[in-house]
């Protein structure tokens, strides 16, 4: 993290905080979406950024937050806000395209009850790495989708999360966090295991038995990913909602 500016993060579940002190400019914007990126991937309902004790150097480095909360209105489907930024920050964003993609509040308690209340319907569970993994991963997609009232993704999310399931079992053996969202047009289907190693898709050969679940993942989701993790990988998941 660059010296100038420090970015403390309190896990407030289900809304992740994180507040931001220093100078915010193009040399530590980077830094900042990089803490920002690594909160979003530990799938939060919600996200809020405290700028209660930046100081803005360069008004284009605010544009790290319209880049955040689009990238996080995809993919994991985590609403942002922003809260407390000082006056010029505030006139700043105010003209600015980051402020129709991000809502900005005057403090953390508004700025926290706005993003819950934007949050997704999700659903998690956590399981062990056990030849039952997968079926209990079955019966909470059929769960989630009679929540949802969404009979036809059963099959689909069903067929996607056992591979991904499976593929913590037979590979990673740590205990893992299944994370199930809805938000239009898709379902988010994603596994956290406590494996740094990357999800790839191989290319088995074709009288090979296995290996071929995250092609299978490919072929069915309009998109796919792995993303880093302090204590391991999230592999994720979206599925055509509609």
């Amino acid at each position: 993290m660059a010296s100038r500016i420090t970015c403390e993060v309190h896990d407030e579940s289900p809304v992740t905080v994180v507040r931001l002190a220093g100078a915010l400019d193009l040399g530590t914007m980077r830094a900042v979406h990089t803490v920002l990126d690594r909160c979003l991937a530990t799938l939060p309902d919600a996200l809020v950024v405290d700028l209660g004790g930046v100081t803005v150097a360069d008004r284009l480095a605010l544009s790290v937050f319209a880049a955040t909360a689009r990238q996080a209105a995809d993919w994991p489907a985590v609403p942002v806000v922003l809260c407390s930024p000082p006056p010029d920050a505030a006139a700043w964003l105010a003209t600015s395209t980051a402020c129709r993609v991000v809502p900005v509040r005057q403090d953390c308690a508004e700025a926290t009850r706005l993003a819950g209340a934007r949050a997704a319907p999700r659903l998690r569970v956590r399981l062990d790495p056990v030849a039952g993994a997968c079926r209990r991963a079955r019966e909470l997609v059929g769960d989630a989708c009679a929540r949802w009232n969404v009979p036809h993704l059963v099959e689909p999310a069903s067929l996607v999360l056992s591979e991904l399931v499976g593929n913590v079992v037979r590979h990673a053996h740590t205990p893992m966090r299944i994370t199930l969202t809805l938000h239009q047009p898709y379902l988010r289907v994603a596994v956290a295991d406590g494996s740094r190693a990357v999800a790839r898709a191989a290319s088995p050969d074709v009288t090979a038995e296995g290996g071929r679940g995250l092609l299978l993942i490919r072929d069915m989701a309009q998109r796919w990913g792995s993303s880093p993790l302090a204590d391991g990988k999230v592999v994720w998941a979206l599925l055509p909602a509609n």
